[in-house]
């Protein structure tokens, strides 16, 4: 913000030395020894300004002066009718107007009377002063704004931290399912406090056990909330059938007109416990990994369909893998494979399957560490820019 501008009376000497016309002047340059000043002002008895006397007055008339000068009165020496201001002049316009008549004192003159008197060194010495002033009081309203919105930030930071663990507890299952034929390793890390990805699990019935991993479109509390949304849709819908297309399809019902064009992508997978056959689908995510034991080799589980939330009446194709003893499948959101490092390279699908390749046989929770560190490595520096969420899963075989 601009400081106001200053008048004369602001940093004039409001005090100014004045001296009758009949003063000797040996006693005006005594005075003005003694008070260390360039001029006096010479005024009436009732302070009606007669004229100026300055150390230029002096130099000027003393080489042609009588040997008795220092006895004659100020008033034959002085400059009568000086050049006046009045005290609410811009200080700017004072200095400019010095200036232009040459002079480095100005009587400061308010209804015929002396009020003050301004020079070019008090004027720049009381500017400065102001000025020091205004930065002291705008540098102190600015540590109390400052002050008031790290309040207001540490309040906002700790409402963030509340909702991500509100988040946390509405979003995520408490645990994974307790089968015995699965095993399980967990990373979820959202980009913010809050964040879009989700993953959840539903039990339609005693055999079928459903696994969901969803990523809603950007972050923070918008994303936050459309997944609360799809969430909701699904707990809905999923404990009431096995097809997973039915359930990415209502679910997609109840996510349409989302403000702001948002959506939701989704992959739902439901294992019949019986069998050991995964039946799955689709909603415009990235397709799972499955490690299959048996031949030691990396599939996607490829199903096709459109994001959730965009498309009214979308059908969602099923289809489904038989695991074996020993298959790992991995889960996972965007933030995983298009992470960048410093040459703007993503991480890839071929080396998040050259690194389960490589670590197959591995347990979940090893599995889900070095998939994760391979990650970093290939990353170096850079930091990520999505939410990440990663779910392992080993099939030790059916029941018995």
């Amino acid at each position: 913000m601009q400081a106001p501008l200053l008048k004369v009376r602001d940093v004039m000497e409001s005090q100014p030395v004045t001296v009758s016309p009949d003063c000797p002047l040996r006693e005006v340059l005594l005075l003005m020894n003694e008070r260390r000043i360039g001029s006096v002002l010479v005024t009436d008895s009732e302070r009606r300004l007669l004229g100026i006397f300055t150390e230029r007055d002096l130099l000027r008339r003393i080489v042609a002066a009588p040997s008795d000068w220092l006895c004659h009165p100020v008033s034959e020496w002085m400059t009568p009718h000086p050049h006046t201001i009045g005290p609410d002049l811009d200080w700017e316009e004072a200095i400019v107007r010095m200036e232009r008549l040459r002079v480095r004192h100005l009587p400061v003159v308010e209804n015929g009377v002396v009020v003050g008197i301004i020079s070019t060194r008090l004027l720049m010495a009381r500017r400065t002063d102001y000025l020091h002033r205004q930065v002291e009081a705008r540098t102190r309203a600015l540590k109390q704004l400052n002050d008031e919105l790290l309040a207001r930030d540490a309040e906002l930071r700790h409402n963030l931290k509340a909702a991500a663990r509100f988040q946390t507890r509405l979003l995520l299952p408490s645990e994974p399912p307790t089968w015995p034929e699965l095993s399980w390793g967990i990373h979820y890390a959202p980009l913010d406090h809050l964040g879009g990805d989700y993953y959840d699990v539903a039990r339609p019935d005693p055999n079928h056990l459903g696994f969901l991993i969803a990523d809603a479109s950007g972050h923070s509390i918008a994303a936050m909330m459309v997944a609360i949304i799809s969430r909701i849709a699904f707990s809905e819908v999923a404990p009431t059938t096995i097809s997973p297309g039915q359930v990415l399809a209502a679910m997609n019902e109840r996510l349409q007109n989302l403000a702001d064009d948002r959506f939701v992508t989704a992959f739902y997978g439901v294992l019949d416990r019986s069998t050991g056959q995964l039946t799955f689908a689709n909603a415009g995510h990235p397709s799972p990994l499955h490690f299959v034991a048996a031949i030691g080799e990396v599939k996607l589980l490829r199903a096709t369909g459109f994001m959730l939330g965009i498309m009214p009446g979308e059908q969602f194709r099923e289809k489904c893998v038989q695991l074996g003893a020993g298959d790992r499948l991995v889960f996972y959101t965007d933030g995983l494979i298009e992470a960048r490092n410093e040459i703007g390279e993503t991480y890839g699908m071929e080396r998040l399957k050259d690194c389960l390749q490589r670590h197959g046989y591995e347990s979940p929770d090893f599995l889900c560490r070095a998939i994760l560190e391979d990650q970093r490595r290939f990353c170096g520096q850079q930091p990520l820019q999505d939410d990440l969420t990663l779910v392992v899963t080993a099939y030790t075989g059916q029941p018995r």
